[in-house]
């Protein structure tokens, strides 16, 4: 089973991808998407998309797994600009008839650190001990990607 993780963001989503196999589990590929924050809204958005949708026909995952969005009460405005990089995905994944689970982010950092409010640095030492990566991977986007790719094979939600 191939599993795209996706970390969302307007101007930076993460993506890794993890194969399971008889073999184990292993980083096929990771990276990011980059939307350019100095362009505007529908811009960033197609870049997204575009970028998503070539790693899909590049890779054909079995499923996509994604952060699901929250929003925080301070920040509302956030989460409304977060949904629409997460729709632009959703529907990339959908159009090609790929599944699309969803994660909350403290069920992510639970699976993988045993708290649900693990710091981004004690997340990125758990990708490098459950992949055997020498480094943390970089930008932080790429770790949050894998964690959620990681999350869906570690729960075998089914799709």
């Amino acid at each position: 089973m191939v599993i795209l993780g996706i970390d969302p963001g307007l101007n930076t989503t993460g993506y890794g991808l993890l194969k399971s196999g008889t073999d184990g589990l292993r980083v096929v590929e990771a990276g990011v998407v980059r939307g350019g924050s100095d362009r505007s809204l529908e811009a960033r958005l197609l870049e997204i998309f575009n970028g998503v949708s070539e790693i899909l026909d590049s890779f054909s995952p079995d499923v996509v797994a994604i952060e699901q969005l929250y929003s925080h009460y301070d920040r509302p405005r956030t989460a409304i600009l977060m949904g629409h990089a997460r729709g632009v995905i959703c529907v990339a994944a959908t159009m090609r008839g790929i599944p699309v689970v969803n994660y909350a982010s403290t069920q992510i950092k639970k699976i993988l650190t045993g708290s649900g409010r693990a710091p981004k640095p004690q997340m990125q030492m758990a990708i490098c001990r459950e992949l055997r990566l020498p480094a943390p991977p970089e930008p932080p986007d790429v770790a949050d990607a894998l964690a959620i790719a990681l999350c869906h094979h570690y729960l075998g939600k089914k799709i």
